[in-house]
């Protein structure tokens, strides 16, 4: 049985454990290694019930209780983990594994200091411990301390230089600190080291697609296709939007990517419906209530619920930064609450103390949303809402908010959720955000006096090869004009004024506008472009929003999945449906046209201004009373 272990033989390695136990009931050791192969199994109730005999056998056995606590982590039972390995610690005091598992599950509990703490004790006790260290780097990272998360899974790599989970994490961490050519060097080694580890393939190729090289891009792309039909961890869900319009294999990614990572929890009993409450209590719950595209659009929203209806609260795990967003929002809920350092289990203990009737998700798979206190229940009704434009495919969010436009009737099967249909888009929108009283002029932005200026806003991950190359045909029809883009990171700028020439285009006619410090000033600046060229598969989503309240028209080509019909859906919200198109020749079509064909460019655009006033896309009252 220990043989076909190492060979990981672990279906093989449970029947000789099995046969072994048949000749020897009492034997301990037996129980104990089957319970690893069954773990390996990710047979996890089962692997429970082994090292539960084991210990009954052995009382006084501390591998054992360090196993069975590594069992619980994964059963996400992380407080009865926390005694099993304090337990094998007590048995061994110098136990570096039991200290590094320990501190697992202390992470997972949020409590980042005491893990680093029982990181720091295995160390001691091992010093060649790279996934002690490894672990350690990652609870860092956790807590946003990136240069220290480095340099602990640096020192992990230097322990064991074939380590490729420790490359992979490391990728994670230069990422966040926008060091993205060492983050896919990382993330590529770490594949060529161990290619299965668990979403890496994603994770390079959406990192590549930030830094706008394309080489080997339609391959990369058919064979994480590829993967997910054969239900392989390659990528995660978010990072597949703008690379395919096939919300079928979105729902696939999804599904593989929810059952691995945040499996439905039976941790905690099932909750019916509240008794009815005066008023019903909904909870917005995001790690983005601050300066954050979300709360951009929503902040107006929570202030103007119906109140005799309604206690509205908001759930906040990110940063508590008190910027004017974040005040803002804290001001416009009945009750807010920084739950930033509570355990999953905890945060949901609260809420349903609270008795929360509706939990609204507005983070789905974005950057450090808690989707495992929607898998624990944190109040009977969920909803995926605006954050993450797509179906989580997960049996326990009951519905996703869309319009007619974003999800007809046809395409509802590839959504887990059931549809709630708002009446005209499903975006919400704050009436009460500023615009600057500055006047740019085009010299100062660095924009030609003369020639037409086509736009687009949206990051360099949502540009394909096959938008950039339509968009350098579109300029060569167009004498003359040039193409605005944000400033992004140094590589990617230049691998776009390369692909330009390359393509036939002057570099100089790529412009890359630098980040303004106020939103509204950038707003303002918007006016100085003809029309906002948009993306696809992943469309504009703020960005358009943005464009058309400040008159200036977004050109879209609508696609299948819902990343691919946003910029749609907020075109008809403010009536102008002629900049909707559904082919790519069409799309390139319309955009010389309105270049070229100055008249029909304004007749459009007093068309749009005229609609802004009495537009539903901009009438937040109305949204809310919809919603």
């Amino acid at each position: 049985g220990i043989s076909q272990q190492e060979l990981r033989l672990f279906d093989e390695a449970v029947s000789s454990f099995n046969s072994a136990i048949a000749l020897n009931p009492n034997d301990a050791d037996a129980y104990y290694n089957k319970s690893i192969s069954l773990r390996k199994l990710k047979h996890f109730d089962e692997a429970l019930e082994s090292i539960n005999h084991c210990i009954t056998l052995q009382p006084d056995y501390p591998d054992a209780y360090c196993n069975r606590g590594s069992i619980l982590v994964d059963l996400k039972q992380y407080e009865g983990a926390l005694v099993d390995h304090e337990h094998a610690i007590q048995l061994n005091p110098n136990y570096a594994e039991a200290y590094n598992h320990r501190g697992n599950a202390l992470q997972f509990l949020k409590r980042f200091d005491e893990a680093l703490e029982s990181y720091d004790h295995a160390i001691v006790f091992n010093p060649t411990y790279a996934k002690a260290y490894n672990n350690r780097g990652y609870t860092l990272q956790s807590i946003k301390r990136l240069d220290d998360a480095l340099l602990s899974i640096d020192k992990a790599i230097s322990i064991k230089p074939d380590y490729a989970d420790a490359y992979y994490y490391r990728g994670f961490v230069l990422d966040s600190l926008k060091r993205l050519d060492d983050a896919l060097e990382s993330y590529n080694h770490a594949i060529d080291l161990k290619a299965e580890v668990d979403f890496t393939l994603g994770c390079s190729l959406h990192t590549k697609m930030h830094l706008c090289i394309w080489d080997n891009f339609t391959t990369l792309v058919s064979e994480i296709t590829l993967k997910i039909k054969h239900n392989e961890k390659a990528i995660a869900p978010f990072s597949l939007l703008a690379l395919i319009d096939d919300p079928h294999i979105h729902k696939n990614s999804a599904q593989i990517f929810v059952n691995d990572q945040y499996p439905k929890s039976f941790v905690l009993p099932e909750i019916d419906n509240y008794p009815k409450h005066v008023k019903i209590r909904i909870g917005y719950f995001s790690a983005d209530f601050r300066n954050h595209p979300v709360s951009f659009l929503t902040a107006e929203m929570y202030e103007i619920h119906d109140r005799n209806r309604f206690e509205i609260y908001a759930f906040s795990f990110g940063p508590d930064i008190n910027d004017e967003l974040n005040l803002r929002i804290k001001a416009g809920v009945d009750h807010f609450y920084d739950v930033s350092k509570m355990s999953d289990k905890d945060l949901v203990l609260l809420a349903r103390n609270i008795e929360i009737d509706i939990a609204v998700d507005l983070g789905g798979f974005t950057t450090d949303s808690r989707t495992n206190i929607f898998a624990m229940q944190v109040a009977p009704i969920q909803v995926n809402y605006l954050g993450y434009p797509g179906t989580m495919a997960a049996e326990y969010i009951d519905y996703l908010i869309a319009d007619h436009t974003l999800i007809p009737e046809y395409l509802q099967e590839h959504y887990s959720e059931k549809i709630v249909y708002l009446p005209n888009s499903y975006m919400v929108n704050d009436t009460k955000s500023k615009v600057t009283n500055r006047v740019f002029t085009r010299e100062e932005l660095g924009l030609p006096d003369k020639g037409f200026v086509f736009c687009c806003f949206n990051n360099f991950y949502k540009i394909t090869p096959d938008v950039f190359a339509c968009w350098m045909r579109i300029m060569l029809q167009v004498d003359g004009s040039v193409l605005w883009l944000p400033e992004g990171n140094a590589t990617a700028v230049k691998n776009l004024k390369n692909e330009a020439v390359n393509r036939g285009v002057n570099q100089d006619r790529l412009i890359f506008a630098p980040r303004l410090p106020q939103m509204e000033d950038h707003f303002k600046r918007l006016q100085l472009a003809d029309v906002f060229l948009d993306t696809l598969p992943y469309n504009a989503h703020t960005t358009a929003s943005d464009a058309l309240r400040m008159g200036l028209p977004v050109l879209t080509c609508m696609g299948q999945s819902f990343a691919s019909r946003v910029a749609a859906s907020l075109l008809n919200a403010v009536n102008v449906p002629e900049l909707i198109t559904t082919t790519q020749a069409e799309y390139e079509a319309l955009a010389i046209e309105l270049a070229t064909h100055p008249e029909k460019l304004k007749a459009i655009k007093e068309k749009l201004v005229t609609n802004l006033p009495t537009a539903p896309l901009y009438d937040t009252p109305l949204f809310t009373r919809h919603l």
